[in-house]
């Protein structure tokens, strides 16, 4: 639970950076590009934790329901984000990707010190 709190006050920490560097007329995209995937990695991050500390064999088939989950909900989400909600695709795109990639990595840095025994 601790990591996740960590996610959330870094990711929210390098937004209001961004914004400020790129100006408020983005702040929406950037805000909106930050929040599916910091979201995604929480809940899949305490979910993957809480798997492995009970039930270690059961991590696999819970990792690929949520892989499954994770797909259909990206989708949908940057599809209402430009299409619906009218976000100006390439900053929306920018800060989607930089969070998805940063937040999953931190993810899979965080499982490797939780498999080894950290």
């Amino acid at each position: 639970m601790k990591a996740a709190a960590w996610m959330v006050a870094a990711s929210a920490g390098s937004a209001a950076a961004a914004i400020a560097a790129t100006g408020r007329g983005h702040a929406a995209e950037v805000l909106l590009g930050m929040i599916a995937p910091l979201a995604a990695a929480c809940v899949s991050w305490v979910l993957t934790e809480r798997t492995y500390r009970r039930d270690p064999p059961a991590l696999t088939g819970m990792m690929t329901a949520a892989f499954a989950a994770k797909m259909l909900f990206f989708g949908v989400y940057v599809a209402l984000m430009v299409k619906v909600v009218g976000l100006r695709p390439m900053p929306f795109v920018v800060s989607f990707t930089a969070y998805f990639i940063a937040l999953y990595l931190t993810e899979a840095l965080l499982m490797r010190r939780l498999f080894a025994g950290g």
